[in-house]
């Protein structure tokens, strides 16, 4: 029986009814069953101040003890003006400090975009990978996940993917990423020997 993998869901939008929000819903959904989604809020987190670290604020602790013992990291997010939204910018330099401490460094990643338009959130999408490697997060390089003109009707009243298209996509891409995390952690939170650049033993 394959282990429990415990996955941070990082949604970039905060709007409750969310196409991106819809589609992290149904990746839990669609998932293999032994990924264990555990959704980080990111809305309360006040902007981010080196200057406040001496007494760090509340949301800053909680959002980081709530990261730091996961397997696995999966980021779900919307473009706003060619780029991630702030809110989740903001997220990312939360987790990341104070130096040395960084929440997001070495757990497997995997990044989702979906849109309105015909790009599928491409630049938030790659602004988003661009910064995963500075915070040392092995992101899975394919598959990649656009999602283009996403439609209300694409999802079915207990949020479900009603679109076949959808559907095998976000399926194929789950299976994927389960495979990526197995094969870069060996137990809960600890990445595995070749994930580290060491020859495994």
């Amino acid at each position: 029986m394959t282990q429990q993998r415990q996955v941070a869901l990082v949604i970039g939008s905060l709007r409750a009814g969310s196409f991106n929000r819809k589609v992290a819903r149904a990746i839990e959904k669609l998932a293999p069953e032994h990924l264990v989604f555990h959704e980080t809020g990111i809305g309360d987190l006040p902007l981010y101040n080196e200057d406040r670290e001496q007494d760090a604020p509340a949301e800053w602790t909680a959002f980081r003890d709530a990261i730091r013992p996961l397997d696995a990291l999966l980021f779900v997010t919307p473009e706003y003006n060619r780029s991630i939204p702030g809110v989740l910018k903001n997220a990312i330099d939360v987790g990341s400090r104070p130096y040395g401490r960084s929440v997001w460094a070495k757990k497997p990643g995997a990044v989702i975009s979906a849109s309105i338009g015909t790009y599928g959130g491409f630049g938030a999408n790659h602004h988003l990978r661009q910064s995963c490697v500075f915070l040392d997060v092995p992101l899975m390089p394919q598959p990649e996940a656009y999602l283009s003109n996403v439609k209300e009707e694409h999802f079915g009243p207990n949020g479900e993917v009603t679109d076949e298209r959808m559907k095998k996509l976000l399926v194929r891409f789950m299976t994927a990423y389960a495979d990526w995390v197995e094969k870069l952690v060996r137990g809960p939170g600890e990445l595995a020997d070749d994930a580290k650049g060491k020859p495994a033993a």
